[in-house]
């Protein structure tokens, strides 16, 4: 899970390092810091989603797999998944916070000199 939070954290700060000129515009010509942040989260969320829904399947899928190899245990044990799932999505939403954070802080003059 930590591996999964700083690859997301990784993903979506190179994303904003590569749209930093677009964002420097977007403060210049009077975007709200909350429409920064939504944005970057928004991008994060779809990326999480997609990665929790094939995480899933993958999880079910594999379970069926090695179900004769499970004792005293069912192979889609809900809480378990409940749980995992919980804490990936704290997790990323902690790093797409961090990452729209970090993309509130440009400075539009310097992203405009780039």
């Amino acid at each position: 899970m930590f591996l999964s939070s700083i690859g997301l954290y990784g993903i979506l700060a190179y994303s904003v390092g590569q749209r930093t000129r677009e964002i420097g515009i977007r403060i210049t010509l009077g975007a709200q810091i909350a429409d920064i942040l939504r944005l970057i989260a928004g991008q994060g969320v779809k990326i999480v989603g997609v990665g929790l829904s094939v995480g899933l399947i993958g999880a079910v899928t594999g379970a069926r797999l090695i179900e004769g190899l499970l004792y005293g245990i069912s192979p889609l044990d809900l809480p378990s998944l409940g749980i995992s799932v919980l804490v990936l999505g704290v997790a990323a939403a902690v790093a797409c916070l961090l990452a729209a954070l970090k993309a509130v802080r440009i400075k539009p003059t310097e992203a405009l000199r780039e």
